[in-house]
């Protein structure tokens, strides 16, 4: 009552009726509902019900019913301090340390309104910056999962990774969190305060990950609790110390007929990442440097089958480029994993963006596409089909650039039934997505015929191998507009006739299909890239007629500059290294 009055009220009824601060006369921002208790009006029945209202409703309610314990902080009042000329401070503190949940003690007096509006800030601030998940009491340490959380966005903070936030990034991390730059003498001050504490605390002039942790102790031992929060909590996480489900998936709404790709600002940051982990400058990540990588995520997300999936060099590393073609893959594909994988690089913090969906381009309706003669999409997804020894394998592999001896090295459990490169039609970038379909012609699912082109591979020398091709087309692809290539593969072996109604090449002409392409990857150097060229461009242009198709005009236009373009590709990426 001394609260709302701001004076000493001379009747005091026994209990006072629940007062509501609103919160546009808090410091926080947040309402806060006082509840009074009166053990000369109230049983303890009464009290206790009040009491688990906390736990069996507010929480919940706050916490949206996660299964999660939570601890309801406390905080200990000694009132009347007008009546007394010592502290009971001493007396109070031993029994603070024992009870965890104890935030604060504070001693008042609703008299002369000594610490009145103050108790209350303490009660909201014990909610809102609570002291029981960063630090234990008794070990006088920050807990293990604050420790965990803070080394990550130590690690999300050193844009150049060389272990220090030296003053650029300091100057970055303090306007991210607090919306101000540190003054070159505050930034020096905090920097002193380390190295006089810390020996290893400062290195070359910027704050090590020992040092980090140091302040954010020294915050919390002087009840500065809200600066660690306000750091944990821009960088996503929960009062649990778990990164939000809001930040890690914010909403992005993907219509049918409509895929994902990452846009401009998602490669750049992308590229910045890559850059920062690629210490060697070779241009690809070693399994170590890879490791670093993703050592601010929970678990590893890119397992043995992503090297056989996207290019590696002679030594089975991931390359730049193969590095981008996963992510292009993982976006395409599971747009929902990809917000999760930006959310734990700190792509919203570090590229200044509202949340990880700003790194997504939703494309418009395929059927739009169709109707105004052009794409502006960059991924397209070819699916491969055909019989168990086809060739299907081989041909995903080389396009990677992998010829059948290097093929032989890869271990069954770690195959993939996808592939990702780049290809370049009239001079212009774009990702080719090959899918392995499985063979069982039963059990074709939507997505298993849902893509931008069709590739029908059947083995040359094996009489019997065309037949699938040939039921799998007239079966789900005969009526539809997805355009279709016809693959005799292992054309290094000799070609035999194939034991069906018509010849292949007859069955092409008869359904408007190109002429069966031959392809290989039994070869010496790298296998021929130009069939994935054609099947692009066929995926970019499906209104172009099968007239248009044959002439040999239309597939020169398309793969010009190529391999001027895949050359200048590795060109600029070295530039852009020593520039940097």
């Amino acid at each position: 009552m001394s609260l709302v009055s701001e004076e000493f009220p001379d009747l005091v009824p026994y209990r006072a009726e629940e007062i509501t601060i609103p919160a546009d006369v808090t410091p926080e921002r947040v309402p806060t509902h006082i509840v009074d208790y009166s053990e000369a009006e109230q049983t303890d029945e009464q009290l206790f019900q009040e009491i688990s209202k906390v736990t069996s409703h507010w929480i919940p309610l706050i916490t949206e019913n996660t299964d999660k314990d939570s601890r309801v902080p406390l905080i200990l009042v000694g009132n009347k301090s007008d009546l007394v000329e010592h502290s009971s401070m001493e007396t109070v503190l031993p029994i603070m340390n024992q009870y965890s949940e104890i935030e604060t003690c504070v001693e008042c007096s609703a008299k002369n309104l000594k610490n009145i509006s103050e108790l209350f800030y303490y009660a909201q601030k014990a909610v809102l910056h609570p002291t029981g998940p960063l630090y234990c009491p008794e070990k006088k340490d920050m807990k293990p999962l604050c420790v965990k959380a803070l080394a990550r966005i130590f690690k999300v903070s050193d844009l150049d990774n060389d272990g220090i936030l030296n003053d650029n990034e300091l100057n970055f991390f303090q306007r991210t969190c607090f919306n101000t730059p540190l003054e070159h003498q505050a930034l020096e001050d905090v920097k002193n305060v380390v190295r006089k504490n810390l020996i290893d605390g400062v290195h070359d002039n910027g704050l090590t990950l020992k040092g980090f942790l140091f302040l954010h102790m020294l915050f919390i031992q002087r009840g500065r609790h809200e600066t660690t929060w306000t750091v944990l909590r821009r960088f996503g996480y929960d009062d649990d110390l778990e990164l939000n489900q809001d930040y890690l998936f914010p909403p992005l709404k993907v219509p049918p007929d409509c895929t994902t790709e990452l846009n401009y600002n998602a490669y750049l940051f992308l590229q910045s990442v890559f850059d920062k982990h690629d210490k060697d400058r070779d241009c690809a990540l070693s399994p170590e440097e890879l490791e670093d990588l993703f050592d601010v995520f929970p678990y590893m997300p890119w397992g043995a089958d992503v090297n056989n999936t996207v290019c590696t060099n002679e030594r089975g590393w991931i390359t730049y480029q193969g590095y981008l073609s996963q992510w292009t893959l993982t976006t395409y594909l599971d747009v929902q994993r990809c917000l999760e994988y930006l959310g734990y690089l700190g792509y919203s913090i570090i590229a200044e963006q509202e949340s990880q969906a700003d790194g997504i381009t939703v494309t418009r309706d395929k059927k739009i596409d169709l109707q105004k003669k052009q794409t502006q999409r960059s991924v397209f997804r070819c699916n491969v089909f055909g019989e168990v020894g086809s060739g299907k394998s081989g041909f995903l592999q080389a396009f990677l650039g992998r010829n059948l001896s290097r093929q032989k090295t890869i271990k069954e459990e770690h195959r993939s039934y996808y592939a990702i490169s780049t290809t370049y039609v009239y001079g212009q970038e774009k990702y080719l997505l090959l899918h392995e379909v499985f063979p069982d012609f039963d059990y074709l699912s939507d997505s298993d015929l849902a893509c931008d082109v069709v590739c029908l591979v059947y083995d040359a020398s094996n009489p019997y191998s065309f037949e699938y091709c040939a039921k799998v087309f007239k079966q789900y692809f005969m009526d539809s507009k997805t355009p279709c290539m016809m693959i005799a593969a292992k054309s290094d072996l000799p070609e035999v006739k194939q034991m069906y109604g018509c010849s292949p090449l007859e069955f092409c002409r008869r359904h408007k299909m190109p002429p069966p392409q031959s392809f290989t990857c039994n070869t010496a150097g790298d296998p021929s890239r130009e069939i994935y060229t054609k099947l692009t461009t066929m995926a970019m242009y499906p209104h172009v007629s099968q007239a248009d198709r044959k002439s040999a005009t239309f597939w020169l236009r398309a793969s010009v500059g190529a391999t001027v373009f895949a050359v200048l590709g590795v060109a600029m990426y070295r530039v852009l290294l020593k520039s940097r």
